[in-house]
């Protein structure tokens, strides 16, 4: 089969199309899928760079979630998946080929009203952004929430999932024009970070109260700022270390205001916490989906050959939702 290597750690000139060995059958509760496309994440650009191996026993090609058909079942796989049935999954990696195995746990039927090719944008930002806001955090209708990178293909999936059940949505993004992406997918107040300090326009904007829970990827250069932009009560929800994971930081606010701050990933869980933050996405994500209150935003799709390019592209921040591969 095809599928996209990296050849050593490095640029995105180092993702090469190769023939490699085809896949094994697939194992007890596992499925055979035939890629019809696969999602870019930060995820793979860091493991390209050589700064996040794939978790142990995972496929060494990148890719961490996709959309396909299913070609074989293993053993003890739940009888609601049949061979034929259209997918999209969350993996531990090797989404970047033309087939992949994967726990049935962490498949997801795609929703209606949704293309084959298009759902494979969709597993990694609502599992994250399920598993962190809403599970974790309890983000509730009513409440306000800030979300950093609001163009991303995680932030544009959180402002529609956000407004859809009622909450107040503030983003940060660095130019007008993905300012405009968002303020079109409903979020209520735009910040330029470029040529606006966000704290004071979230204080002018809250009286003075701050937000109840932000979503952030920069890391150490906003955790102050975070601090200072969160209501009493607040959470402060970590999900990447774009800026830097090393800064000074005053605590008093914490103490005063009874602030939380959470961190975590999402590959590098346990298959069945994966599993039920898949369970809790197809119950309370999916129906929001079919219904078309969220849809996916791609950016734009390229062939599995053009690996490199698509890495390039997301590396610029010039996109304004997910960057998908076909092989």
């Amino acid at each position: 089969m095809r599928a996209v290597a990296i050849a050593s750690p490095g640029g995105p000139e180092v993702l090469e199309e190769r023939e490699v060995e085809d896949l094994a059958a697939p194992g007890d509760g596992e499925v055979l899928l035939g890629v019809a496309a696969a999602g870019v994440n930060r995820t793979d650009t860091v493991q390209r760079q050589g700064g996040y191996p794939a978790p142990s026993g995972a496929s060494p090609y990148p890719g961490v979630e996709c959309s396909g058909s299913i070609l074989a079942l293993g053993a003890n796989v739940h009888p609601r998946w049949a061979v034929g049935d259209q997918v999209c999954a969350l993996l531990n990696g090797g989404g970047y080929a033309e087939k992949v195995v994967v726990p049935a746990a962490l498949l997801l039927p795609v929703p209606e009203g949704v293309s084959l090719t298009d759902a494979a944008g969709l597993p990694e930002v609502a599992c994250t952004v399920w598993s962190t806001v809403f599970m974790t955090s309890h983000l509730s209708p009513g409440e306000s929430f800030l979300i950093h990178g609001g163009s991303s293909g995680i932030g544009t999936f959180a402002i529609q999932i956000a407004k859809h059940l009622g909450i107040k949505v503030f983003v940060t993004a660095g130019s007008e024009e993905k300012l405009a992406a968002c303020a079109g997918l409903g979020a209520d107040v735009c910040i330029n970070y470029k040529t606006e300090e966000f704290v004071a326009r979230i204080k002018e904007e809250t009286n003075g109260k701050g937000v109840d829970v932000i979503l952030d990827n920069v890391g150490g250069p906003y955790l102050q700022r975070n601090l200072d932009s969160l209501a009493v009560d607040g959470r402060l929800f970590i999900i990447g270390f774009m800026g830097g994971t090393v800064t000074e930081v005053n605590l008093q606010a914490m103490l005063a205001r009874r602030l939380t701050i959470q961190v975590a990933g999402l590959r590098s869980r346990s298959l069945a916490n994966k599993a039920q933050i898949v369970s809790e996405v197809e119950k309370n994500v999916w129906p929001a989906v079919a219904s078309g209150k969220v849809k996916p935003v791609v950016y734009k799709t390229l062939p599995l050959s053009e690996a490199a390019e698509a890495h390039k592209l997301m590396e610029s921040s010039s996109h304004i939702g997910k960057i998908l591969l076909i092989p």
